[in-house]
């Protein structure tokens, strides 16, 4: 069937994870859906993704795609990422080979930055520790609270990225707790009054909290690393919602072990699932969850629902504004399946 023939049909869309139901069905009065068998982790995924890819127009994504799928013979349109960060697609290869690439931005950035700010809490006040000290029995942990315990107010939270999410971060932190706020930005003449400008070295060397929120980039790859941990102050807290390898896990895991750093909440690893055998697990200074910061009931149903707008929008030909490769070549793919 040409390129052609499929157009005047009803388009055929891959997700390769559920999406919320009240987008499934949006989604489905407008084409004919797909789901990628459930429980396909690893290269099993990748190969289901690489044996059935060239009969879909279309695709939403939520895993890690194979660097190769657009290589194979296909009819591929347009991938919608369900969520924020492309680093999940080749977006480079999508354009070589003129398919639209799109994302849904803003959807889950407040689910993501109040995930931060209670992360922020827990740190502050203990609470997987007491929790544990109460089930096990031992009320009088309280007799130590105040001298393990802070507060936010007066102290300082250093964000590295200011888009969506950190400028969030920065709302909550500074209004709501009083925090006084740097940021780390590629573009430090666009950030409020409120919130210092600082390069990395000095954020680093004056926050108590560190959250970074940017988006995993060549240069920003590996950036947290044993140099820039040596200006860390030994009582600070690091939160890491964007990308795991955006920090040098090694380098971090030997900055908590040895006090160079106070502790971490970590949502993203460099691997995921986090091994069985990952240090990271045996340190009690790091609260670790399994990269849930944007999954919410509302960030779901935003995100479902932009994604499933987007693609049909795609898909008749439109250009919506969240496409992230807008040079796309657009060129007709007389693609025989």
């Amino acid at each position: 069937m040409t390129q052609a023939a499929r157009v005047a049909s009803r388009p055929l869309v891959l997700l390769t994870d559920p999406i919320v139901p009240e987008a499934h069905a949006r989604l489905a009065a407008d084409a004919d859906v797909e789901l990628l068998p459930p429980g396909l982790i690893g290269e099993a995924s990748d190969q289901a993704l690489r044996d059935c890819i060239a009969q879909f127009d279309g695709l939403i994504v939520r895993r890690q795609l194979p660097s190769d799928l657009f290589e194979r013979a296909h009819c591929l349109r347009a991938v919608v990422r369900h969520g924020v960060g492309v680093d999940f697609i080749p977006v480079d290869r999508a354009t070589a080979h003129g398919i639209a690439v799109a994302n849904t931005p803003d959807t889950n950035s407040n689910a993501v930055a109040e995930y931060a700010v209670s992360a922020l809490l827990a740190m502050t006040r203990k609470l997987s520790a007491f929790d544990d000290a109460v089930r096990n029995g031992d009320w009088n942990c309280r007799m130590i609270a105040a001298e393990q315990s802070r507060e936010l107010r007066g102290s300082t939270l250093g964000i590295i990225g200011f888009g969506a999410i950190g400028r969030r971060v920065a709302e909550i932190a500074g209004a709501g707790f009083g925090m006084k706020l740097l940021a780390h930005t590629s573009t430090p003449s666009k950030l409020p009054p409120h919130v210092d400008p600082a390069e990395l070295t000095e954020l680093f060397a004056r926050s108590d909290y560190i959250v970074i929120a940017c988006p995993l980039t060549p240069a920003t790859r590996g950036m947290v690393n044993k140099s820039l941990l040596s200006h860390v102050r030994p009582t600070a807290v690091l939160i890491n919602v964007a990308r795991g390898a955006i920090i040098q896990q090694a380098d971090l895991i030997d900055a908590l072990s040895n006090g160079t750093l106070g502790g971490a909440v970590l949502d993203v690893f460099e691997q995921h699932p986090l091994p069985d055998d990952s240090r990271l697990r045996a340190l009690q200074n790091v609260l670790l969850t399994p990269h849930i910061a944007g999954l919410t009931q509302d960030a779901a149903m935003a995100m479902g629902l932009a994604a499933v707008d987007t693609m049909l929008a795609l898909l008749r030909g439109e250009r919506p504004h969240n496409i992230v490769n807008p040079e796309f070549n657009a060129v007709n793919q007389e693609t025989t399946k």
